[in-house]
Order: structure tokens, then C-alpha cells, then sequence
């Protein structure tokens, strides 16, 4: 089976990633629409229109599934990618959730869910969760996190000068769910800061959905991943060099 799969940008490895090392897909094609990342900053019109714009550009491989690698694009045009696409169409939110249910948190427990701007404002993982019966969540805009991540920064004096600015007055919770596909590239650094807490990771809650619904490869042997960006493919292949730990080909969009 071949599986496509696009982010705005570089965070998007972070499901691919899981995707390979759990040998899901025969092929993995990713797109990374790196000219006009982040996505979470755009008005919902704009998030739409640039995926489906992904969609025609990747349709063309002739994909068995596509991976919405991108909780802002699956907040908003996950509706218009399945009425547009011939195959399955799977997103990142419904299966961030199903992680955290599987995943030991309790109904009472105090969850923090992250985020983009566009993807905290659409309030798709809070209605989720709570009608899921999840009573205790705080959902948090953190958006200076996709450009530390983009520029390849993952830990260091900026980035916990970023976490004092989001998160130093927010306490203790029992589960963090990382509701930007970028922010597991910065997974150590976060579980440093909120000792204890479950991290919910897109990559890995994808994993399971796929699973579920029997969207996977029938005993698929190493995948193989072509990379395609939009603009800055040699960014895109130092982060994917370096988070990925595979040789990988990278080509810029015709």
C-alpha cells in the first residue's frame, strides 16, 4: 500500500516517522508545504483551499490513503478532503483522542491540550474530548512553537524561555496532548517540563487508528518515503535527516 501524507511544513515527519518504524505503508509520499507554513496562523478559507491544493498535488501518486498530517488541516478541511478524495482520508484529531483514551487517563484527570492558534480556536479537540466525558482541559495556544521547530531548534535557552512564557503559570497536569504535529519533534524538551504527564503523540495515535480500521499494509517490509516541499527542501532534508535516522530522498514540488 502506498500512503500520502502533507504538514505546512516540517512537523509532519513526526507522524511519518511513526508510520515507518511501525512498517504500516509500503510508501509513504510527503509533502511538506513549506512556502507557506505555518498553517495555524491562516484564517479557515486559506487552511482549506491550500489542502486540497495538497490533495491534487499528491492524488497524482495514485494513494491508497492520505494521512493529514497537520492538526489545523484536520481541524478545518477534513470534511472537504473526503468529499474530494477517492480513497480514505484520515486526520490527527480523532486519533489523538483515541490515544488518550487507550492510554490510562482517567475521565477526572487534568488534561492540557496544545496547539495552534487556528487549531485551539476551532475548539475540535475540547468538543471532542468533552464528549468523550473528559471533564478537567485546558487547551492552550502555543503558535512560537512551529517556527522554533521549523528553523531545527528543539531544545535549548530559547525554547525553555518559550515554554516559561506559555506554561509557567499553568501547573501540573496528568496528560499533555500535542495538538501540532510539530511539537513531538520537541517531545524530550516538553516531557522535561511537564515531569509525570502523559504526551500524546499524533504519530503514535495515528498508528492505532490505522490499525483499527484496517488501513495498513499486509506484512509491508521497510517503508520506502519520497519527500516533496513546496519551497526550502534542504530544511526539510536536514529535519528529516536528523529526526527521521533514515536515508531519505527529497524533491522540491514540480
Amino acid at each position: 500500500m502506498r500512503a500520502a501524507a502533507f504538514d505546512s511544513g516540517v512537523g509532519g515527519l513526526s507522524v511519518v516517522k511513526s508510520l515507518a518504524a511501525h512498517k504500516l505503508f509500503d510508501e509513504i509520499i510527503y509533502y511538506g508545504d513549506t512556502a507557506r507554513a505555518p498553517y495555524g496562523a491562516k484564517d479557515q478559507n486559506t487552511i482549506k483551499r491550500y489542502s486540497l491544493e495538497a490533495l491534487e498535488f499528491l492524488s497524482g501518486f495514485e494513494p491508497d490513503a492520505l494521512i493529514v498530517a497537520c492538526n489545523t488541516a484536520s481541524a478545518y478541511a477534513l470534511d472537504e478532503l473526503r468529499s474530494q478524495a477517492g480513497f480514505p482520508v484520515v486526520g490527527v484529531i480523532e486519533s489523538g483522542v483515541l490515544a488518550l483514551e487507550n492510554g490510562g487517563v482517567g475521565r477526572g484527570d487534568r488534561v492540557l491540550v496544545i496547539g495552534t492558534q487556528a487549531t485551539i480556536g476551532s475548539g475540535c479537540y475540547q468538543n471532542l474530548l468533552k464528549a468523550r466525558g473528559f471533564e478537567n482541559v485546558t487547551a492552550l495556544a502555543a503558535p512560537l512553537l512551529v517556527p522554533l521547530v521549523e528553523e531545527g531548534i528543539f531544545d535549548g535557552a530559547i525554547v525553555d524561555e518559550t515554554f516559561k512564557r506559555y506554561f509557567g503559570d499553568l501547573g501540573d497536569f496528568d496528560a499533555v496532548i500535542m495538538g501540532c504535529t510539530h511539537y513531538p519533534l520537541m517531545q524530550p524538551a516538553l516531557g522535561a517540563w511537564f515531569k509525570g504527564a502523559k504526551l500524546v503523540h499524533s504519530g503514535e495515535a495515528i498508528v492505532e487508528y490505522l490499525k483499527a480500521n484496517n488501513l495498513v499494509s499486509d506484512g509491508a517490509n521497510d517503508t520506502q518515503i519520497q519527500f516533496f516541499a513546496s519551497e526550502n527542501a534542504t530544511r526539510l532534508k536536514e529535519v528529516a535527516s536528523k529526526w527521521l535516522d533514515m536515508p531519505s530522498l527529497i524533491k522540491d514540488k514540480p
